[in-house]
């Protein structure tokens, strides 16, 4: 059993050689440890260990191609994609290499206040739009092991064979929602993960551009829509598309971003699809699953923007 961690990253030289560090004296650390340069400016390539392989873009292509280059010629039993602003707890990947399923990921607390979940797991609506499961709850919710249908690549342990079965990222997310658009894919294909709430990671979040940077909202943007075009049969799903990037809109405006929105719904209808799209039987069934689970959950019950969705858009119970 062998690993290969593969680092994405655009300048933050200290937080990359953290991170490496981190992966070094992990209890079963990496056999190879890859950082895939997307363009630096701040010395990252000049600064990295001898023993760690650097893959160098001359620009930022953006998360998705990283990985994939960084993946590519990966002959591992796993892989390992770490951010490059995460700390990893010292049996991380320990933990998630010994799991069965095809892919594994722990629970993410947010670095600035670690009695806070950043991540555990993704769900997916009808509208094209994600929720992350934890996000901003207590340290001693989601507790209990469980599989799950989409983890975040926030940090994650995947089976190389299965990254390689469904064709890695798909590039043409770039940033944002390829994380999505693979757990989706895996879904459809049949595979399930395993969620382990022991394995920890602390995130820092939106270290390189922050969270309402317009070149994050632009994405988001856009990437729900190659999403939906990709995968949803948007005949019968258009009313809860609308209202999920219509309530989105309104929740980038109050941050100052509906500028931003405009331009990436904008690039998402007129962007072509470099893969055709992949309308699948099993579509329902694990879209419905990931709704009924939204409904189930407390935070999202709270957020205004769920309860006027699921009000508007109606869905499973």
């Amino acid at each position: 059993m062998t690993v290969r961690a593969v680092i994405p990253t655009w300048n933050r030289r200290d937080l990359t050689l953290a991170v490496i560090r981190n992966l070094q004296s992990q209890t079963r650390p990496p056999e190879e440890i890859v950082v895939v340069d997307n363009g630096s400016t701040d010395g990252t390539a000049d600064a990295l260990p001898a023993q760690v392989r650097l893959i160098r873009f001359e620009t930022n292509r953006g998360f998705a191609p990283a990985v994939n280059e960084g993946a590519r010629d990966a002959a591992t039993t796993f892989l390992a994609i770490v951010n490059n602003d995460v700390t990893l707890a010292p049996h991380w990947l320990e933990q998630l290499t010994s799991q069965p399923a095809p892919f594994a990921t722990g629970k993410i607390l947010q670095a600035h206040d670690p009695t806070k979940i950043d991540g555990a797991f993704d769900l997916l609506s009808r509208g094209a739009t994600a929720w992350r499961a934890g996000h901003g709850e207590s340290v001693h919710k989601y507790e209990q092991s469980r599989s799950i249908l989409i983890p975040s690549f926030t940090a994650v342990v995947i089976r190389t064979a299965l990254f390689h079965e469904l064709g890695g990222l798909d590039e043409q997310y770039g940033s944002y929602y390829e994380d999505v658009d693979f757990g989706l894919r895996a879904a459809l294909a049949g595979h399930r993960g395993q969620y382990v709430p022991t394995a920890l990671a602390y995130h820092l979040g939106s270290a390189t551009l922050g969270a309402w940077h317009p070149d994050t909202v632009r994405l988001l943007s856009r990437n729900q829509l190659l999403l939906a075009r990709k995968h949803f049969p948007l005949w019968h799903f258009a009313c809860p598309i609308l209202v999920a990037q219509g309530l989105w809109g309104l929740v980038a405006a109050r941050h100052g971003r509906l500028g931003a929105w405009l331009r990436g719904k904008w690039q998402g209808v007129r962007t072509p699809l470099l893969t055709p799209p992949r309308k699948h039987p099993r579509l329902e069934e694990v879209i419905h699953a990931c709704e009924r689970e939204l409904r189930s959950l407390e935070a999202p019950s709270q957020s205004p923007y769920w309860r006027w969705y699921f009000r508007l858009a109606g869905g499973p119970r």
